[in-house]
């Protein structure tokens, strides 16, 4: 009899799981092409949430409306910056085929210090140098090269265009998530609370709340601040293309890759083509935007934060690693709330063993 009634509870038990795990699976795959945006609009959503609670406060606190606005200046701010990228590099390519078809397009000899740069500064050299010299000879001689460097900037181009409109629902995601941000905060406590217990449950949220907006200004923050002042100041000298120039420095600089690896090239490009002291000015004002992460990351990453910043940072840098920009925000609070968790393993031996060492002392008194 027993063993009847054990049979029919697992069986029972097993049925109840394997609805479970459809439901789940099904849930899973209907939201999968949603999944990035969902997550990104997170992020954002508590990234800016301090700044939306003062917007919503100069409207008469009215969260709907704010967050309509929100929405609106967000994507405005977006597909602006967007579009003037990509007329630079429509008027650059246009530029570069009317001149070219003309016979009118010349190459600027480089300098001879560009030789001396490491590891490429021989190879490059010598390309730009033939370039310069004999403009279709060296197109000819590496066309292969080329035709595949352009079918991978197209790539990247397109991609770009998916990665905006991704962007766009994703603000629009975000702007639903503040719109409700008290109802999702308390959700979030109540899985942590679920998963630890009341108290660590809101430690836990606030950590990963801190987290996120530690990354987003001094990671994300530090980059766009680079990309924005080096666009500033290719546009001053008329750099071309500065918009691709402007692009490359922000995916360098979100890899925590220094800028001057790409404003190199140009400090070369502008000693080329301009007179010396706009050059010099120029190249001092890029070696200062290269070198501001070093005080400016110090200001904004793990700001009002108890876990060490190169927690934080190792994170972040690792998390891009392996899953591209969303495992900066990704990488970054895992392995704070690991640190968090090894921490209060560790502080709690080391509470118990005091405690027991009182006891101990007090018992032998």
């Amino acid at each position: 009899m027993e063993h009847t009634l054990f049979t029919k509870n697992v069986i029972e038990a097993a049925i109840r799981v394997s609805l479970v795990a459809v439901v789940i699976y099904f849930c899973a795959k209907i939201l999968q092409p949603f999944a990035m945006a969902v997550l990104w609009g997170a992020i954002i959503a508590v990234a800016i949430y301090p700044l939306f609670t003062r917007f919503k406060n100069l409207l008469g606190g009215k969260s709907k409306l704010a967050a309509s606005l929100y929405a609106v200046i967000a994507i405005s701010a977006l597909i602006t910056p967007t579009v003037m990228i990509s007329n630079s590099l429509i008027d650059t390519s246009v530029t570069i085929n009317e001149q070219y078809q003309s016979g009118a397009l010349t190459i600027p000899a480089p300098s001879k210090s560009v030789a001396e740069w490491p590891l490429i500064g021989e190879k490059t050299y010598t390309f730009w140098n033939g370039a310069s010299k004999n403009l279709e000879n060296t197109l000819n001689t590496h066309l292969p090269q080329l035709k595949s460097i352009a079918t991978s900037a197209f790539s990247a181009i397109a991609g770009i265009g998916g990665t905006v409109l991704q962007f766009v629902l994703s603000i629009i995601i975000s702007a639903v998530f503040v719109a409700s941000a008290e109802s999702a905060y308390r959700v979030i406590i109540n899985i942590f609370s679920r998963l630890t217990d009341a108290k660590t449950g809101k430690e836990y949220t606030d950590l990963a709340r801190d987290t996120i907006r530690s990354v987003a200004q001094g990671v994300l923050g530090v980059a766009i601040i680079q990309a924005l002042l080096a666009a500033l100041g290719m546009y001053v000298m008329d750099v071309p293309a500065w918009g691709l120039w402007s692009l490359v420095i922000l995916v360098f600089a979100i890899a925590q890759l220094p800028p001057i690896l790409v404003l190199g090239f140009v400090i070369s490009y502008v000693f080329s083509v301009a007179e010396t002291t706009p050059a010099v000015i120029f190249m001092i004002y890029a070696i200062i935007v290269s070198a501001s992460d070093g005080f400016l990351k110090p200001m904004f990453l793990g700001r009002g934060m108890e876990t060490p910043m190169l927690v934080i940072l190792l994170g972040a840098i690792g998390g891009m690693m392996m899953s591209g920009i969303i495992g900066l925000f990704v990488g970054a609070i895992v392995l704070a709330l690991g640190y968090e968790l090894f921490m209060k393993w560790l502080n709690s031996d080391v509470s118990a063993q005091a405690l027991e060492d009182q006891t101990e002392e007090k018992n032998n008194g």
